[in-house]
């Protein structure tokens, strides 16, 4: 198997790090992309569904996306130690019939030893919003990727993409 750095244990660098390179590949769409950060075996919580493997993910995350139009997210480390990440998460999308959502989540990681994450565990809470109140407007652009976090605590940093943000 090849390492995909960075390797565990993390530094506030490389956990840093970790968490943009998993926004850029969320934030493509491409399940088979996304699936490639994940150990064969790896295992899934998200919400209230259990995955185990690559495979389901990538199936997985084909009905998300198809479900989830104009998919958009935004990542911030919230703690890190030896193998493991904590992150917090805001993303927003429109459904089939228009109507625009933000999901508010945490998310825990557990790396092995080659970078893959073999065990992903999601709490995700969905507000319906307006089109007028969105805040995420596509990948997080280059001159908002060292926001520092965000002391609202609803709010992330780098968030606001709007013109004037």
């Amino acid at each position: 198997m090849t390492a995909r750095p960075p390797l565990p244990p993390f530094t506030l660098e490389t956990a840093l790090a970790m968490v943009q390179a998993a926004e850029d590949a969320w934030n493509t769409r491409d399940p088979e992309r996304v699936a490639l950060a994940y150990t064969e075996d790896s295992s899934w919580r998200n919400r209230d569904q259990f995955l185990t493997g690559r495979a389901a993910i990538v199936e997985f995350l084909h009905a998300k996306w198809q479900r989830e139009l104009d998919y958009a997210l935004r990542k911030e480390l919230w703690s890190f130690h030896g193998n493991r990440i904590a992150v917090r998460f805001q993303y927003e999308s429109r459904d089939s019939t228009g109507q625009w959502w933000r999901s508010y989540g945490n998310e825990l990681w557990e790396f092995t030893d080659d970078g893959l994450m073999c065990r992903r565990e999601a709490s995700i809470n969905d507000v319906r919003i307006e089109a007028a109140e969105r805040r995420i407007f596509g990948p997080r652009p280059a001159h908002r990727r060292d926001d520092p976090p965000s002391p609202h605590p609803w709010t992330i940093g780098g968030l606001d993409d709007t013109p004037n943000g």
